[in-house]
């Protein structure tokens, strides 16, 4: 795939979809987040109920992770080859749901029955497959809003809807697990509450997936998939080498969103969040309770921010909330070295409960436009590809993201543990019931605090050289020209 002088893609032609179709499109998104949220505590069932250990169980995890991100270029190669009956991209959200209920199902079900010297083994076999059929859904959320729409202003309601849904379902599972499975079984050390969890998810997300398939179906079709006309369009692996030299907005957006997810996977941990909800506030049911409050304020907040994207562009609407995100994370950590969050209370509202929740509502609602944000973004990367070399590859723009950006946030898993077994915690993860010490308190503000705010001035950084600014974009559907001077 070579960069063309002329061709006769000068033009994108306008694709608008109706606001039903982004919605229930976006469902595929919330699919995988719902495993993601509920494998988050893999590292407890892996620990409390198999028996693993906490450097081991962690190592495991990161390389898990390496292995997701490696993945990602085939699925993406795969997906640019697939134009059958069902379309481009239907079969792989299908199939990734299938694996990934599957494998998760054997997983909490069968692992503490295996014996112990083959448990590791077993372990990376079965969550090998969770990965690939992540990856599978993955893949599509990144590459198939491609299809969906082109409309410079309907592209920001992506984002809308992403970050709605899914701070709906790590607000629920937060609120599921703190409040109604901790409550239920008392300890992550019970295998019951794995499988009651489990279930859930597995149910409700093959709802979200099979409603993502709806909103997706009549735009899955090879009239929005910009193919050549006279011409086979011809895709090989070193594609991934040619973008990367010649596509400097996909560059920066990578390396910008993986400053983001590093961040994201220390600082949402699950054992993060025990540490500062179950020991440092001693009261970790407000973990869920707390989601569920701000919810609806969030939701303004991130209208707002879409708002703002609609008439200033993605771009600007992505620093804008990284800023606030570094401000109001500043205000937490004062709060959490200076104040005594234990005072924190929902049945006897004082004054530190207030301001708690409110630098927490508008810190997650900034957070969820900067994290969310980057998946339209894609889109417009793609669409400039295709505009500088006539070539519609959504699977490989899509993989090339989620590549560099899972390779990165594999070592946000394997830090946190590596970093707790400093402190003593190389056999077992903090539980909801420990003492706070002074090393537990340092290293919740390290990680709640400091690392994200150190990977979104990164993320800051990089986005200076990122030019696919609303009037570039918008240029993108004017003339191929345009477009190429955009390097210059």
């Amino acid at each position: 795939m070579e960069k063309t002088k002329e061709s006769d893609h000068s033009f994108i032609e306008a694709n608008p979809a109706k606001i039903w179709q982004i919605g229930l499109f976006s469902l595929n998104n919330t699919s995988t987040n719902l495993f993601l949220a509920m494998m988050g505590y893999i590292s407890y069932y892996a620990n409390g109920i198999a028996g693993l250990g906490v450097v081991l169980i962690s190592f495991i995890l990161t390389a898990m992770r390496v292995f997701d991100g490696i993945t990602d270029p085939f699925i993406g190669y795969f997906i640019d080859k697939t134009n059958g009956k069902y379309g481009k991209f239907r079969p792989f959200i299908v199939l990734g749901y299938v694996l990934m209920a599957v494998s998760s199902l054997v997983m909490f079900f069968t692992m503490d029955m295996i014996p112990y010297v083959i448990r590791p083994v077993y372990f990376i076999i079965v969550y090998s497959v969770y990965i690939i059929g992540y990856t599978f859904q993955t893949a599509v959320v990144k590459s198939g809003q491609s299809v969906i729409t082109n409309d410079v202003n309907q592209r920001p309601m992506i984002t809308f809807f992403d970050s709605t849904f899914i701070m709906l379902a790590h607000g629920v599972v937060a609120f599921y697990v703190s409040v109604y499975l901790i409550g239920k079984y008392k300890s992550f050390q019970c295998k019951e509450l794995f499988i009651e969890f489990v279930i859930t998810v597995v149910i409700v997300s093959g709802i979200c997936s099979a409603l993502a398939v709806v909103g997706i179906w009549s735009k899955d079709n090879v009239k929005y998939f910009k193919l050549p006309k006279e011409e086979k369009q011809v895709i090989r692996f070193r594609d991934y080498f040619n973008i990367i030299k010649h596509n400097k907005p996909i560059r920066m957006l990578v390396i910008a969103a993986a400053s983001n997810k590093f961040a994201a996977m220390v600082y949402g941990n699950s054992t993060v969040i025990v540490m500062l909800y179950g020991i440092l506030m001693n009261n970790y049911s407000l973990a869920g309770i707390i989601g569920i409050i701000v919810g609806i304020p969030n939701l303004i907040i991130i209208f707002a921010g879409i708002t703002y994207a609609k008439k200033e562009g993605q771009k600007k609407a992505m620093l804008a909330a990284t800023w606030l995100c570094i401000i109001f994370q500043f205000i937490m950590m004062l709060m959490m070295m200076f104040c005594d969050l234990t005072e924190v209370s929902l049945k006897h509202i004082n004054l530190i409960t207030v301001a708690f929740l409110l630098v927490y509502m508008l810190l997650n609602g900034a957070k969820s436009i900067s994290n969310n944000i980057v998946v339209p973004m894609i889109a417009d990367c793609t669409d400039y590809e295709y505009v500088i070399s006539g070539h519609f590859v959504p699977g490989i723009m899509g993989a090339l993201f989620s590549f560099v950006d899972k390779s990165f946030s594999a070592l946000g898993t394997g830090f946190v543990g590596v970093a707790l077994s400093c402190i003593g915690y190389s056999k077992v993860f903090p539980q909801v019931e420990d003492q706070l010490t002074p090393q537990l308190k340092f290293m919740t503000i390290f990680f709640y605090c400091i690392i994200p705010m150190i990977g979104w001035i990164v993320t800051i950084f990089v986005m200076h050289f990122y030019k696919l600014d609303k009037n570039a974009v918008s240029r993108l559907y004017v003339k191929k020209r345009d477009a190429e001077d955009l390097e210059a």
